[in-house]
């Protein structure tokens, strides 16, 4: 069985880090490298867990983390990248150099996701939202505005509103049955 990272939890901090604790963990990654997250509490004179050393260099102080807001190409790149591979933050992160990926999924959460709601696309399939293509089609339907297209597309939202319809009659009649 594996011995606890913190040996003595009574004395370990918690919370905030200090300026002094930053610089005590710079000045020691600097001189020997991140090597062992476990070990270099101790060895760097720091009264903190491994992990928590770990996560403040990885996201705080590492000197090639990008500061600042994201540009737009980030941000195109950042749901493309999600549509393919959803929320595998890290791997996105990988294609933004000097990103981490909790900043990127942060600003996700924050931003991204919210832009593409008010576009009125899915932020979980990227598609454009079913509820509002069909709004679309019907006010073009009743201002005669429809071209060639709209014609065919609006057949196809219809069958798919009356499939939806037979579905939830279908799943009510479930719910009826003892």
């Amino acid at each position: 069985m594996r011995k606890p990272c913190c040996d003595n939890k009574e004395e370990m901090h918690k919370g905030a880090w200090s300026k002094q604790e930053d610089q005590k963990l710079i000045d020691y990654i600097t001189k020997h490298g991140e090597g062992c997250w476990r070990d270099l509490p101790k060895a760097a004179g720091l009264l903190r867990c491994g992990k928590s050393c770990r996560l403040r260099w990885m996201n705080y102080l590492n000197p090639n983390l990008k500061r600042g807001n994201f540009s737009e190409d980030e941000d195109d790149l950042i749901i493309k990248l999600h549509a393919l591979l959803g929320n595998r933050w890290s791997l996105i992160a990988g294609r933004l150099p000097g990103r981490t990926d909790n900043e990127v999924k942060n600003y996700w959460n924050s931003y991204l996701r919210r832009k593409l709601i008010k576009m009125g696309i899915d932020p979980k399939n990227h598609r454009l939202s079913h509820y509002l293509h069909i709004k679309r089609l019907e006010f073009l339907q009743e201002n005669n505005t429809r071209s060639e297209n709209d014609g065919v597309i609006f057949d196809a939202a219809s069958s798919c509103a009356n499939k939806d319809q037979q579905i939830t009659s279908s799943l009510l009649d479930l719910n009826s049955l003892p």
